[in-house]
């Protein structure tokens, strides 16, 4: 849907008109839509095919017989005008046909028809009232039923009753659009107070810096370190743009539920006293009410019937009331009174609100994006599209798009296909499916001809799963998973935008990888009005934009005076942390450990005078194994050091807390590289003055790896070397450090433990700021580095 407010008018097609709704419906995309929009258009032939035969006489079709006839018109109602066009099936005379193939059996009763497609008598009553506006003679209107496993057809007449419908669907149709006309004056009329109290050098210039970004393309990359506070500069930026019109939307996307609780608390000071409605969506798992949390409509009271219920519901006012409270706890606790679920009220709250905050799915990966594409009026051409952490948007989306399929998992879907007594060609392919599962062993990539049968396979399957009527509330959440699974398996392997493996880690494990999605990045970034990708581990600029399928952003870089000479960096020259070496050099990790503690024991008031100062030290690993080994040899030597190694926890508030207590008690932390302890939580700066960094983080060698080497092959192998594993390596290194110095007066001392930082290649990696080191050759070299002041 298109719509002009200032002109009042929206241009739609009929399809689109029928299936409006301003509460939950069911979404008609992906696989399962494709498919069955195959399968209507094969009896949509058919039909066309029988009514030719009808119809002809002496070899001629009789001339008032038409197919697939455009019916346009303008319809005016309470104020707007509204463009329609769509393509009826069959044209009969004065009689309009709408063929609508169906999973169910057929003949059914008329009332259960009309209850469970509606869309599709008002899509025939739109054709009606636009065929009459053009002055047509209409004697009557058919809509009819097929089904789908047989072809048996059922007809139903339409009723005047259908015929006003329509004009109720304008009615939703300008409540809907009177509410965007609120948005559009309530973001010109926007007041915002600036993000900080005072600016921080470097901050002077940034708006005009952002400004001119923005005019040189619509895209740009955007570097700031850590504690520059980009968040608030962003903001400022955007805001300032919904006011002036430029953008009818922001969209902030971050992987990190705290990133997204900085930006709402960021929002709300900035816009106090200001009606700037925001919605942050968290994921399906977190709304949900149920005793199991599982998406199987009939299976689940609140998904069940709630079209019916959410007229009553009042849950309206999630959207009508711009202060009514939309966290998470208000969501679930509404949902659970009126027996809808909660997922459903932020589905239908969504198109009111100006800022759009969540993860980087809901824009990227296949699975999620329909909450924010599907949504009327979404237009991404209008939209400001802000992505926080975005070095992390290739890896994540290259996940999404990611599968991994078991074979017990097919075997146990198979019994219970059997047992409900499925439809035999869908038990049959799951048989071919198992076979050829097992049949698989460990391997690090697919023969290309079991490839592609693989691929056959699951395109028959997609195609009998989604167009086969199921009982998938029997059939329970796992198993219809299962089943769904094969639709996004065979869209995978069709969709020529990504690169891809298919490889084995052990018998009955089959792993469908997306290698590299940067050509779907590109496509879906490019559809943005603008788009703003920001990190503070961007460099080299000419990667990242490479690796989101960019090919000329424009690229801005924040000053940040106060991070010169903040660091004073060595280079460990004496070891050698290569996955081969590094079991040698254990000892020296460990004494160069506890020298590092000794000397930020006697600097701290020197280095880092803050009273929140410790002199706990920081280690960084590039894996928990590494980390462990050096562990056990200071354990074993005696070392008095009270260590704490980094544990497995998956929640924040827990790992911050870890943190907190360890920076206390503890002589040192062991951190791994890459992880939330080293890249997520800012507790570090101004606490911790002294840090190591033991070897540059280089990915696992593995399968995957090798894969993306070769996808890089035409680059080179020092090329493609560095894209796969030294960028990404360094980049995780320059992450952790960032956090050190948060501030204006912090300092750090660290030392990167291995020599290959000393190689050039290696070097050019760091961020500016770490390239000005010394060189440590010799424990002597070490000691007078350490007793140096910085």
């Amino acid at each position: 849907m298109q719509f002009s407010l200032e002109q009042r008018t929206a241009s739609l097609s009929v399809g689109e008109f029928s299936e409006f709704a301003l509460g939950p419906h069911e979404s008609g995309g992906g696989a399962a839509g494709v498919w069955r929009a195959q399968l209507g258009q094969h009896w949509h032939n058919e039909l066309c095919t029988r009514t030719e035969r009808e119809f002809t006489v002496g070899g001629v079709l009789r001339p008032d017989v038409q197919f697939e006839v455009v019916i346009e018109g303008r319809l005016t109602h309470r104020g707007w005008t509204f463009l329609l066009a769509g393509r009826i099936d069959q044209l009969v005379g004065p009689t309009l046909r709408e063929i609508k193939s169906v999973m169910r059996p057929l003949p059914a009763a008329e009332p259960e028809l009309r209850a469970e497609h509606p869309a599709y008598f008002l899509q025939l009553a739109a054709y009606t009232v636009l065929r009459r506006t053009q002055g047509a003679a209409v004697t009557g209107a058919e809509l009819v039923f097929v089904e789908a496993s047989s072809g048996l057809a059922q007809v139903i007449a339409l009723t005047p009753f259908d015929e006003a419908l329509v004009y109720h669907q304008l009615d939703a149709l300008v409540e809907f659009l009177n509410l965007q006309l609120r948005a559009t004056e309530r973001r010109r009329a926007l007041q915002f107070q600036p993000p900080f109290p005072a600016l921080r050098a470097g901050q002077e210039n940034i708006q005009a810096d952002l400004a001119a970004a923005f005019a040189r393309s619509p895209t740009v990359l955007f570097e700031a370190p850590t504690g520059y506070g980009k968040t608030g500069c962003v903001l400022e930026y955007a805001l300032g743009q919904l006011r002036a019109g430029r953008y009818a939307r922001l969209i902030w996307l971050t992987g990190k539920s705290t990133g997204q609780l900085q930006v709402v608390r960021t929002l709300q000071q900035m816009t106090a006293g200001s009606a700037l409605p925001l919605w942050q969506v968290r994921n399906k798992g977190e709304h949900c009410v149920n005793s199991v949390f599982h998406c199987v409509r009939d299976a689940c009271s609140y998904l069940a019937g709630c079209e019916e219920r959410w007229p009553s519901s009042g849950l309206a006012r999630f959207y009508l009331d711009e202060k009514q409270p939309r966290d998470l706890d208000t969501l679930r606790r509404a949902g659970r009174d009126a027996r809808i679920c909660p997922y459903e009220i932020t589905r239908a709250a969504l198109a009111f609100n100006d800022v759009w905050i969540g993860d980087y799915n809901y824009v990227f990966a296949p699975d999620n994006r329909s909450l924010f594409f599907e949504q009327p009026g979404f237009a991404p051409g209008q939209t400001l599209l802000v992505i926080d952490e975005a070095h992390n948007l290739p890896s994540r989306v290259a996940d999404a798009y990611s599968h991994t399929v078991h074979e017990e998992d097919t075997r146990a879907l198979l019994v219970e296909l059997d047992h409900q007594g499925a439809p035999a060609a869908l038990v049959l392919a799951v048989y071919e499916w198992a076979r050829v599962l097992g049949s698989i062993g460990a391997t690090d990539s697919l023969d290309p001809v079991l490839e592609a049968e693989l691929h056959d396979v699951l395109e028959r399957l997609a195609e009998l799963v989604t167009t086969l009527p199921l009982d998938h509330a029997a059939l329970g959440p796992h198993h219809s998973e299962t089943l769904w699974q094969f639709a996004k398996l065979n869209d995978f392997l069709s969709n020529a935008a990504l690169r891809k493996l298919l490889w084995s880690p052990r018998a009955g494990e089959l792993n469908f990888t997306c290698v590299d999605a940067t050509e779907a990045i590109g496509a879906t970034l490019r559809t943005f009005g603008g788009a703003l990708l920001m990190s503070a581990t961007l460099l080299p600029f000419e990667n990242s934009a490479a690796a989101c399928g960019l090919l000329a952003p424009a690229t801005l870089r924040a000053p940040a005076p106060w991070r010169d000479h903040a660091y004073d960096v060595a280079v460990d020259a004496r070891v050698d942390t290569t996955f081969r070496q590094r079991a040698g050099y254990y000892g020296t990790t460990a004494e160069t450990i506890e020298a590092l503690h000794r000397t930020s024991a006697s600097q701290l008031s020197t280095l880092n005078p803050q009273p929140t100062a410790t002199p706990c030290v920081a280690v960084f690993f590039p894996s928990y194994a590494y980390a462990e080994a050096v562990l056990r040899t200071l354990e074993n030597s005696g070392s008095v050091l009270r260590v704490a190694l980094q544990p497995k926890l998956p929640d924040l508030a827990a790992q911050t807390a870890w943190v907190e207590e360890n920076l206390a008690l503890a002589d040192a932390l062991l951190l791994v590289l890459g992880s939330s302890f080293a890249e997520g939580i800012d507790l570090l700066g101004g606490r911790v003055s002294h840090a190591m960094v033991v070897g540059p983080a280089l990915p696992e060698v593995n399968a995957l790896q090798k894969a993306r080497l070769d996808a890089l092959s035409e680059l080179g192998r020092d090329a493609a070397f560095r894209r796969v594993y030294q960028i990404p390596g360094l980049q995780k290194v320059n992450q952790a450090l960032g956090r050190l110095v948060r501030a204006p007066g912090q300092k750090a001392k660290v030392l990167l433990h291995c020599r290959r930082f000393a190689d050039v290649s290696y070097a050019a990696l760091l961020a500016p700021e770490y390239q000005q080191y010394r060189e440590v050759a010799s424990e002597a070299d070490l000691r007078d580095w350490l007793a140096g002041s910085g």
